[in-house]
């Protein structure tokens, strides 16, 4: 029997603050690290300056206290691994692991929208531009705890996919890898947003030679079909004067029963834990809002 504690984690990136669609991701994944009396991190990741707003990850931070959701140890910020993502990407260069790539966005398209290897296979390497990671794991399938088994496109699971972008910033796959491992997180539950790329996070953990997490899909909350609510399109930020209502709003989405908004949040946030039953979540990527 695995004894191991239950580790999970939310991870915001301070794009802006949080609205109804994150407080679900944050919420589930909280609601599911407390029900099996584990840990619940905080990971800020802020590692694209360009998609950041300026306040934004301490305004992330003031409402998850507002809503009752406390973090365990301290907050990890992704922009203080760099090196450590560096040394990672020096590593997997140097043993041909990895490799730089020239091609443009029209030159893979023109492949028919998957990129097909070549630069990997030049006599004389470039030295320059993105790096893509060889890609010998190629995992197309997973099992995950609320959506079953996922299977992914062939193509889009073994393809050589960046680690590095053109423009000197790590890509999103290889920094939530490296930071799972990191802090030890035993399960990832977060939107299913993230539901396919999650075949490229598992390839890597198995090319890191890591156990990779379990994983755990929940619904995205959609202004139409194939169009979360986002803060790219403007959805409202949640109330931190007054949490009591969106927190029931997302306890409903997630399939849970409301609790009593006469009541302090932290007892509000007891309560919503005492009863959380995965079972009820929807097994459904999108729950459209009305």
């Amino acid at each position: 029997m695995n004894h191991q504690q239950y580790i999970g984690r939310f991870a915001p990136s301070p794009s802006g603050p949080l609205h109804l669609g994150s407080l679900v991701a944050a919420l589930g994944s909280y609601l599911r690290a407390r029900s099996q009396n584990g840990q619940w991190l905080v990971r800020v990741e802020d590692i694209d300056p360009p998609r950041e707003i300026q306040g934004a990850t301490d305004d992330i931070l003031r409402t998850l206290e507002a809503y009752g959701l406390h973090w365990d140890g301290d907050v990890l910020y992704q922009s203080e691994r760099l090196d450590t993502y560096q040394h990672q990407i020096d590593k997997l260069v140097a043993q041909d692991k990895a490799y730089y790539c020239q091609c443009s966005r029209k030159q893979i398209k023109a492949m028919g929208g998957t990129y097909d290897g070549r630069c990997g296979r030049l006599t004389q390497p470039h030295i320059s531009g993105a790096i893509r990671i060889r890609n010998t794991a190629g995992i197309d399938r997973f099992d995950d705890v609320q959506m079953g088994e996922v299977r992914v496109d062939n193509n889009f699971a073994t393809e050589d996919f960046i680690i590095k972008r053109s423009d000197g910033l790590f890509a999103y796959q290889l920094a939530v890898v490296m930071d799972d491992g990191f802090q030890k997180i035993t399960e990832v539950t977060r939107g299913s947003d993230l539901l396919i790329p999650t075949c490229r996070q598992i390839s890597l953990f198995q090319m890191f030679n890591q156990q990779p997490p379990t994983w755990l899909h929940l619904p995205l909350i959609c202004t139409s079909p194939g169009m979360k609510l986002s803060k790219q399109n403007y959805a409202a930020a949640i109330d931190k004067a007054q949490p009591q209502i969106s927190f029931n709003a997302a306890l409903a989405f997630l399939g849970q029963a409301r609790v009593s908004p006469e009541q302090q949040m932290e007892k509000m946030v007891s309560q919503a834990v005492a009863q959380f039953d995965l079972s009820l979540v929807p097994k459904q990527t999108e729950i459209i809002q009305a």
